[in-house]
């Protein structure tokens, strides 16, 4: 086998392989489909300081070739992370990450410090980029100065590898990516859901309670390899990339354009054993092109 070992900041993997938040649960959810521990890390669905119901129903809708989601990251509050889900998936021989969302800055400061307290989690994942939530999340993300606000904050208080979520729905996504890599990022990764939303004609009305939500799966994916090369050239921290990955090949493609790692997140609901076929179809991909490492083709892409 090739090496497929990267490190994001102080974080280890046994390959580039993660999951995306929101699409893998707490992974023990999958673990009669694949095994957890051949994933080079899990990142958990969104947590944040309170508890939160999420958006009404209807919060999902099928668009072609993707899917949009209204969730609006419910779940019960990070204290109940901390005594209940954390105890069920620390010994988890693989990277537990745990993605953290606000609704302003005090939230996500403290959030992060409850979760900085864990032994078993390596690093967190900074959702600044939720297009689902009526606040913080995408607005914090939007905005250069802002970005940086947040992440400087967390950094005081978060010890381990902090990675920061991108939102895509801005216009220099280069400017978000070297605020936040200035205010103490160790990685970055992009790109969260592109904001879109569906209608039923037969009933004039959104299919969506929220109108909008957030757009994900194969359709997203020329934005998000667009924009992830164009990060890739403008910081010097590992890149992270997502966004319609579906297979092997596309995870190859993201890994060429610049990114250190991937995440999966739509495929997962299609085939709950998608991370460890891409991660054998990278290995194959590596071996067929006689390289040695898959560091060997991180922003190998040739101009």
């Amino acid at each position: 086998m090739a090496d497929l070992r990267v490190k994001i900041g102080a974080l280890s993997m046994l390959n580039p392989v993660m999951t995306a938040s929101g699409t893998f649960g707490y992974g023990k959810e999958f673990e009669d489909f694949v095994d957890l521990e051949q994933i080079g890390a899990i990142i958990v669905k969104g947590t944040t300081l309170e508890h939160r119901e999420g958006n009404p129903y209807p919060r999902m809708a099928e668009t072609p070739s993707g899917m949009l989601n209204a969730v609006g990251l419910q779940n019960k509050g990070v204290d109940y992370f901390v005594k209940h889900i954390y105890p069920e998936i620390k010994d988890i021989k693989t990277n537990m990450i745990v993605n953290v969302s606000g609704h302003d800055l005090e939230s996500y400061i403290q959030c992060a410090e409850r979760i900085n307290e864990l032994d078993g989690i390596p690093a967190i994942e900074l959702n600044i980029s939720c297009p689902n939530v009526k606040q913080g999340g995408m607005t914090f993300g939007v905005h250069p100065d802002c970005a940086a606000e947040v992440v400087r904050a967390v950094r005081k208080v978060y010890k381990k590898t902090l990675i920061v979520k991108l939102t895509p729905n801005v216009t220099d996504i280069t400017e978000i990516a070297k605020a936040v890599e200035e205010a103490g990022a160790d990685g970055i990764s992009l790109i969260n859901t592109l904001l879109g939303m569906a209608i039923d004609a037969e009933k004039r009305r959104p299919v969506l309670s929220t109108v909008t939500g957030g757009m994900s799966g194969a359709a997203v994916k020329p934005v998000a390899l667009r924009m992830v090369w164009q990060v890739a050239r403008a910081v010097k921290v590992p890149v992270i990339g997502l966004g319609g990955i579906m297979n092997w090949k596309d995870a190859v493609e993201f890994l060429l354009a610049g990114a250190s790692a991937i995440e999966i997140g739509t495929a997962n609901f299609i085939d709950p054993a998608i991370t460890v076929k891409v991660a054998a179809g990278i290995n194959d991909y590596l071996e067929r092109h006689h390289y040695k490492s898959v560091q060997d083709i991180v922003g190998a892409l040739e101009l």
